[in-house]
């Protein structure tokens, strides 16, 4: 039996990706049940004042993806949610395969689909990387992908050095 659905809270922001006016819907989630409560079915995690600040660093972290993925592969994904915890990053993002690519699922060529995505991936590799570094002002010590077909969603995970703090919208000196 699967556990119920989490009720999750907390401020969710729409993005437009660049020039494809894609629209990737952010949320960070906030309640008991994430922040290390008593539902078997949830990754406990320690509560995180700075989680709220992050919105636009997630915003801006999943733009960047989108666009690599666009640029790339000449479509990018219809959605794309960003999730920060300390120092791992993950972008998961959805509806990216291109028009072949879903032919060939259908065809149960999937397999074909995995290995051509996981070989788009490694060319994207150091502009994503490079991305993630500008925008968190960290190092990025490990990269990894992952690729499913159906649902067709594709994960982006990032191991940061350290977390990173707010820098997509930095908070005004106090003088």
């Amino acid at each position: 039996m699967l556990p119920a659905p989490l009720p999750l809270t907390g401020r969710r922001s729409i993005v437009k990706g660049p020039s494809s006016g894609l629209v990737a819907p952010l949320c960070l989630a906030r309640g008991p049940a994430l922040e290390g409560g008593e539902n078997s079915g949830a990754m406990p995690t320690t509560p995180d004042e700075d989680a709220a600040d992050r919105g636009p660093l997630a915003a801006s972290i999943s733009t960047a993806v989108v666009h690599a993925f666009t640029e790339h592969t000449g479509r990018g994904p219809t959605r794309a949610r960003t999730t920060i915890d300390g120092d791992l990053i993950v972008v998961v993002l959805q509806d990216g395969q291109t028009k072949a690519e879903r032919a060939l699922v259908r065809a149960g060529q999937g397999d074909t689909v995995l290995e051509l995505r996981r070989a788009i991936q490694d060319t994207m590799r150091e502009e994503l990387v490079h991305a993630v570094e500008a925008l968190t002002q960290r190092t990025v010590k490990a990269f990894m992908s992952a690729n499913h077909n159906e649902p067709d969603t594709a994960a982006e995970i990032f191991i940061l050095d350290r977390a990173p703090h707010d820098v997509a919208a930095p908070r005004p000196s106090v003088g």
